[in-house]
């Protein structure tokens, strides 16, 4: 029954109209913090989920998870080394690559590039690189024909489009240490591989029997591209496999080139969650002055309801009532703002991009150059439950102040 009528009376509290203009408006300015600071956390923390799903399906869907490179010189015997590494169970595909550099020539423009050849049917094993180039393009990309795929980001430096040629000088490789002319190989620009990303920006694809021919590797390969079950434990994996060999090769994990993104996106997730205690704490402490000056105001309802035999557990908890509908209905409202800005993040971004004429994020720099967004309800359950917890601790000193109030004292001063 008190509680009920805790709750009846917080609530009339609650909404009535203050006498004291300026209990009013603190009132107000720490439902809107409050509202302000869950909206703000929530749109941070997507970012964090949008930036760790591209990295996932955009990124490590497209590099290998781990590679085995030959001390000493090319792989001759890479069929049996994709055998032996595939018997591991936590190794799901394995497929060859020839890996150079090379330079891209199309008139005036040169653009130094990381060329890789690859076997597409072996390659789709290990990677989802085919999801981000044409179809066409990547079904009739056969060997013997001087076909290559660019980057999106080397296409537009160099200003060509499927169909157009350009040249790839390629270092001449050989026992003399004088310096020797580059092989030069006029090509075809059969496709484009478009991640929005850096990767974009330093990557080519040919056939590998092409690369082998550029490179006289003959029918050896650089190295062995894999493909693990756990990502995020690829390094063991690869040693452990790596192992078995009985040649000696250099192991390679993604997280050694890109696993600095992923610990970036985590640390500052964390750093998030810290921020939104800290920010949503210290708009609840608003909550703790209008309930102080709540309590001055309501001082003879106080002193009526004590002397019509309320107790102070019924008073307490009519304040701490008033302060948590204060941090609920900012929490909801927060939340509502923050999920609805984090649904059209990306749009938001682009537009006003667009308005003020500048990217924020460039593909050749960034691994993607827009600016994700995913909401996860956990994230918005966990930030609306953290400012209504707050709110609650805060209200928690103002109500044992009501609830010491001398009735006598009280009316006797009216």
């Amino acid at each position: 029954m008190f509680s009920s009528l805790s709750l009846f009376i917080g609530g009339r509290f609650s909404r009535a109209k203050q006498r004291n203009k300026m209990v009013s408006f603190i009132s107000l300015s720490s439902t809107i913090g409050i509202a302000v600071g869950v909206a703000v956390i929530i749109i941070g923390l997507s970012a964090m989920n949008g930036f760790e799903r591209e990295l996932k399906d955009r990124v490590l869907s497209v590099i290998a998870h781990g590679e085995y490179e030959g001390v000493r010189g090319p792989i001759q015997d890479w069929q049996g080394v994709i055998n032996r590494v595939e018997q591991h169970p936590k190794i799901e595909a394995a497929a060859p690559y020839v890996k150079f550099t090379a330079l891209a020539e199309r008139g005036q423009q040169l653009k130094a590039i990381e060329v890789r050849g690859i076997d597409p049917d072996k390659e789709s094993s290990v990677s989802n690189m085919a999801q981000f180039i044409g179809k066409q393009s990547w079904s009739n990309f056969r060997p013997g024909e001087k076909q290559v795929i660019l980057g999106q980001g080397v296409a537009d430096l160099l200003k060509v489009k499927p169909g157009d040629y350009i040249t790839l000088m390629i270092p001449s490789t050989g026992s003399t240490s004088q310096v020797q002319t580059p092989k030069r190989v006029r090509v075809k620009v059969s496709g484009l591989l478009k991640l929005n990303g850096q990767i974009d920006h330093n990557l080519a694809l040919v056939p590998l029997q092409d690369a082998q021919s550029y490179t006289r590797l003959g029918k050896g390969v650089t190295g062995i591209s894999l493909r693990v079950s756990d990502v995020l434990d690829a390094r063991q994996i690869i040693r452990e496999a790596g192992n078995t060999l009985n040649i000696s090769v250099y192991l390679r994990s993604w997280q050694q080139k890109y696993g600095y993104l992923y610990r970036d996106i985590q640390l500052v997730r964390t750093i998030m969650y810290l921020v939104m205690v800290l920010v949503i704490g210290v708009a609840s402490f608003n909550i703790v002055s209008t309930l102080m000056m709540a309590v001055k105001d309501r001082a003879a309802e106080i002193a009526i309801l004590r002397t019509m035999g309320a107790t102070d557990g019924l008073i307490k908890r009519i304040f701490v009532w008033q302060g948590v509908f204060s941090g609920v209905l900012g929490s909801i409202v927060g939340s509502i703002i923050g999920v609805l800005v984090a649904l059209n993040l990306t749009t938001i971004i682009k537009g006003l991009e667009k308005l003020i004429d500048h990217q924020f994020l460039s593909g050749d720099i960034y691994f993607v150059d827009f600016l994700p967004s995913q909401v996860m309800m956990g994230d918005v359950a966990l930030v609306s439950l953290t400012a209504i917890v707050l709110s609650l601790l805060a209200t928690w000193y103002p109500a044992s102040r009501a609830s010491q109030l001398n009735p006598a004292a009280v009316l006797s001063s009216k």
